[in-house]
């Protein structure tokens, strides 16, 4: 009885000793990943420094790239300050958004020269975010001097800040009405006829989401104007809507007219504008038959100059010159 408890009284003591030997050992363990973490970090900390220097100076690199392509405007926008205050503030900001534009997509426009001379309505297909109408905006302005007046929704006259650079850059919801009597003035005049709808719930596939739009055939036929078509190649890859939950959120936005789907991205991909050849309305052509038929020249800009579904990772790719397209 004796023997067996001084045995049982040993294991207890073995017991104890493993359970502290146990916690000392990891009490200095833990010590040591903390400092050995330590140290690495002293160890890295060179190593990620040697990497970021060479980041920043890239950034005042890319940054003295843009200033001397808005320098390069320099007389341009002395005349335009000298001639009307907004008018020269319209080509500073056109310089500013055309130098972020080439050095961040490599932005190209192609066809700049079939806008006639006179008025015309300016057709294109709706990205998620339509900074390749801005870039082509701003083309225009720097290159042939004239202002492209814009068709926005009504919810841009909303967003806080924003009233003055849409009054700066003439962008209205518009009226049939309104838009005529733009065109019979003589200006360039832009419509989306996809719209929000078209932004927000278009896809990779790049398909037209015009529903039943015609208001801008209408404008069209009655200010007798030709319509040019446009199409950017990788609009959809510089900005994405995610899939999930699209059904639902379209049809909240077709109940309340609310953008609020989440937009993500800003790749650097590759950018091109294509301008197609005018088209002119013909006499007793209807406004749904004039709407399809811009409707198919836009597509057949899609389907010669975009690889469908789009791919940005490809997008990301024609940046490199042995990648790109011919035209």
């Amino acid at each position: 009885m004796l023997y067996s408890n001084a045995t049982w009284w040993d294991h207890k003591n073995m017991l104890n000793q493993t359970i502290f030997y146990i916690q000392l050992g990891w009490t200095k363990l833990s010590q040591l990943d903390i400092q050995y973490l330590s140290w690495v970090l002293w160890v890295i900390y060179p190593i990620i420094i040697s990497f970021l220097l060479p980041l920043i100076i890239l950034v005042f690199l890319y940054a003295s790239v843009l200033f001397l392509l808005v320098y390069r405007q320099r007389h341009r926008l002395q005349e335009a300050y000298a001639r009307d205050f907004w008018d020269g503030a319209r080509k500073t900001l056109a310089a500013l958004w055309l130098g972020q534009a080439r050095i961040w997509h490599g932005f190209e426009v192609h066809g700049l020269d079939k806008i006639p001379e006179g008025p015309a309505l300016l057709v294109y297909y709706h990205g998620a975010i339509p900074i390749d109408f801005y870039y082509v905006l701003a083309t225009c302005i720097l290159e042939k001097g004239r202002q492209i007046r814009v068709v926005g929704d009504r919810f841009l006259l909303h967003v806080p800040g924003w009233r003055l650079l849409m009054e700066v850059f003439h962008v209205t919801p518009g009226t049939v009405q309104s838009c005529v009597n733009v065109l019979n003035d003589g200006h360039l005049l832009s419509i989306s006829p996809g719209g929000v709808r078209e932004a927000l719930f278009g896809d990779e596939y790049y398909r037209i989401m015009w529903s039943n739009r015609v208001g801008f055939a209408k404008v069209a036929l009655q200010a007798n104007v030709p319509v040019v078509p446009m199409f950017t190649q990788n609009c959809r890859e510089a900005f994405r809507t995610p899939k999930l939950g699209r059904s639902l959120l379209r049809k909240i936005y077709e109940w309340t007219r609310l953008p609020i789907v989440p937009i993500y991205g800003f790749f650097p991909v590759k950018m091109r504008s294509y301008l197609g050849e005018p088209i002119y309305p013909q006499p007793g052509i209807t406004p749904e038959l004039f709407s399809q038929q811009v409707q198919n020249e836009i597509q057949k800009l899609i389907d010669k100059h975009q690889t469908v579904p789009g791919n940005i990772v490809r997008a990301l790719l024609e940046r490199i010159p042995c990648q790109r397209k011919t035209d």
